[in-house]
């Protein structure tokens, strides 16, 4: 099953959630990519996930038009705020969906706030895409 997780700069939300699908089973074929993508994967994205036990070190921002041709059995959308524009992927797709969350990258405060609020994105992230794999993808890798 192949699995495309899209958002603007592809450092963190995007990421996060994709570490969490590969997680839940690595026979998944998990990619993300954005339309801006930034130059690396967001610090605080990489340790909040890492006290969550899944190593997104390794992960690289990339640009969505390197999937576009490919078939996919889901694109996910993540991105959230109004002043972000998800990116539409037109290529060849069994089911889009669009799973919404707001950006800590985006975060102004002190870094107890601006940390606080990474845990609760990823944890966020974390139940719903574990929600989507418990009841729509793993019952349709079970049928194959």
């Amino acid at each position: 099953m192949k699995i495309l997780i899209l958002c603007t700069g592809n450092s963190c939300r995007s990421q996060m959630a994709h570490g969490f699908l590969q997680s839940f089973n690595n026979s998944l074929e998990v990619h993300s990519a954005g339309t801006e993508p930034a130059l690396r994967v967001n610090e605080k994205a990489v340790k909040v996930m890492a006290e969550a036990g899944i190593d997104i070190s390794k992960h690289k921002p990339q640009l969505v038009d390197k999937f576009i041709k490919d078939s996919w059995d889901y694109v996910i959308t993540v991105c959230d705020s109004a002043k972000e524009t998800c990116p539409v992927f037109v290529g060849k797709v069994k089911n889009r969906l669009h799973m919404g969350f707001r950006d800590p990258s985006q975060l102004t405060g002190k870094e107890e706030f601006i940390w606080n609020e990474f845990r609760k994105t990823r944890d966020t992230i974390m139940k719903s895409f574990y929600n989507l794999f418990r009841e729509k993808i793993k019952p349709q890798i079970a049928d194959h």
